[in-house]
């Protein structure tokens, strides 16, 4: 894994702000040497390390017992020996196959100043970005103050938020009032869809949406379809598109809320949203997009798409998890949402609840760091894709692609094994953390819903691998990878 950027962030710079309260020196907080040492530290640290040291330099947890620590001692452990997957003590021998760490000449030689197991996961989610933490830490600690109080601590907190929703809008090309706080997209997809659609019903209980939609997104369809909403679900074609001229064909005049994704959460196929945002303005229906796999990967200009709402969430772009956004493009679209929740009033009456600041804070940091980055940072993820796909296709005959080859997130691969079991293959490689479909449904039976839209047979669906290349990837970790892959499929291939 990549080493994590300096923890050095000055949130705002493009607009004018920075996140942090005046005369607050974020680094500073936690008041003990190692704060200071972070302080002055000058080498990059990698991204685990750094993280262990932000955290557990905190006091002990109020809910351990007497006397116990998060950490027994300060200092760092020294590096596990080159090639082992555990430290030595904790190192197994088996009847089989003697120790269970140990390896190959050809893969201690891959595997050097390699820490294992390597993440190849990050359409699942990322980790948090030193540079992130940083930004949060203050309303983590010193800034902790409830947004809706109405003395310091309340004003510095809604002043954190009020500058992470004019930078995220700014990213976004759309206004601060139309960002909406929610817990993460799949809130936002249940706010948008049920939103719209019950208080549209009284122009039309007809909905669209496309079968290969996120969770998130279906089963809100299909409780509105069991509620007696009408719903059309339309396909996609052999690479997971769907067709804008299907779209156009499906609209009747009882039609009130389309909603298609952006980028498709297992396969990576980014969808035509431009022109299907401006087939539904043309017709005059609502439009959804979820763009949580999207935003800070590829451009999301919702200032130039006619897109009426849109979900996005921190933690696919190294932010944290338990914070996201749903934009609604307009006051009087805004007026029709009906809540699901109902409480103190917060997010004009729609999504009720004590705001999450430092969650808040750390999404737009996530947001502006991913926006700058994301040029030079597609290249890269395209080129380790390009690599990984051509090491494995050397190693293995009866490999398909499956998306469409150049309308999909840069870092996105996934591939089915004609005739293997995917959980079989991944079992022979457990120094790679890659899944066999989406996290938010799988199982050791389970065939994707997704991979029979695309109308692949069972032979190719059951043996399909996402994987999932991100910021802190690098060459030796995707050639690790399909040496350990390579040599599992030919193993598998032999029986």
């Amino acid at each position: 894994m990549r080493d994590a950027p300096k923890p050095t962030l000055k949130i705002g710079t493009g607009n004018g702000f920075s996140l942090h309260p005046p005369e607050t020196e974020p680094v500073g907080l936690l008041k003990n040497p190692m704060s200071e040492k972070m302080a002055v530290e000058t080498k990059r640290v990698s991204l685990a390390n750094f993280a262990q040291m932000a955290l557990f330099q905190q006091s002990p947890s109020p809910y351990l017992p007497p006397g116990a620590s998060l950490i027994s001692d300060p200092t760092p452990k020294p590096e596990a020996p080159s090639g082992a997957l555990q430290p030595p003590e904790e190192q197994v021998d088996t009847a089989e196959g003697g120790c269970a760490t140990c390896q190959t000449e050809a893969d201690s030689d891959i595997m050097e100043g390699m820490k294992l197991p390597i993440y190849m996961d990050y359409n699942a989610t990322t980790p948090l970005d030193p540079r992130v933490l940083q930004a949060m830490l203050p309303y983590l600690t010193d800034h902790f103050g409830n947004a809706g109080s109405s003395h310091a601590f309340g004003h510095t907190a809604l002043n954190a938020v009020a500058k992470s929703r004019e930078a995220l809008a700014a990213l976004l090309g759309v206004q601060p009032e139309e960002i909406l706080f929610t817990s993460g997209a799949t809130e936002a997809d249940n706010m948008a869809v049920y939103g719209a659609a019950l208080g549209l019903q009284s122009k039309g209980r007809h909905l669209i949406t496309q079968k290969t939609e996120h969770p998130a997104v279906l089963e809100p369809f299909r409780m509105l379809e069991a509620e007696g909403f009408e719903v059309t679900w339309l396909p996609v074609d052999g690479r997971g598109r769907v067709d804008p001229a299907h779209v156009a064909h499906a609209i009747t005049p009882r039609t009130t809320l389309i909603s298609i994704m952006h980028a498709q959460n297992e396969i990576g196929t980014l969808q035509p949203i431009a022109e299907i945002s401006r087939i539904a303005r043309e017709r005059g229906v609502v439009f959804h997009t979820d763009a949580a796999q999207s935003f800070g990967k590829v451009p999301l200009p919702l200032g130039a798409w006619p897109v009426d709402l849109a979900s996005i969430t921190a933690h696919k772009l190294y932010g944290p998890k338990g914070i996201g956004v749903l934009i609604i493009r307009s006051e009087a679209l805004r007026a029709k949402l009906k809540p699901l929740h109902h409480g103190g009033g917060q997010e004009l009456g729609l999504r009720p609840g004590t705001l999450n600041v430092p969650g808040i804070v750390g999404l737009a940091a996530a947001a502006e760091i991913a926006t700058a980055e994301m040029s030079e940072e597609s290249e890269r993820l395209k080129g380790l894709r390009l690599r990984l796909h051509q090491g494995l296709l050397a190693h293995s005959e009866g490999i398909r692609l499956n998306g469409h080859p150049e309308e999909r997130l840069p870092g996105n691969l996934h591939l089915s094994f004609h005739g293997l079991d995917a959980h079989l293959l991944l079992d022979q490689v457990p120094e790679v953390a890659v899944s066999t479909g989406s996290a938010c449904h799988s199982g050791p039976t389970f065939l994707s819903p997704v991979l029979d839209a695309l109308g692949l047979s069972r032979e190719w669906s059951r043996g399909s691998v996402r994987f999932g290349l991100g910021r802190f990837s690098t060459e030796e970790e995707v050639d690790f990878a399909v040496h350990k892959f390579g040599t599992a499929l030919r193993e598998l291939r032999r029986f």
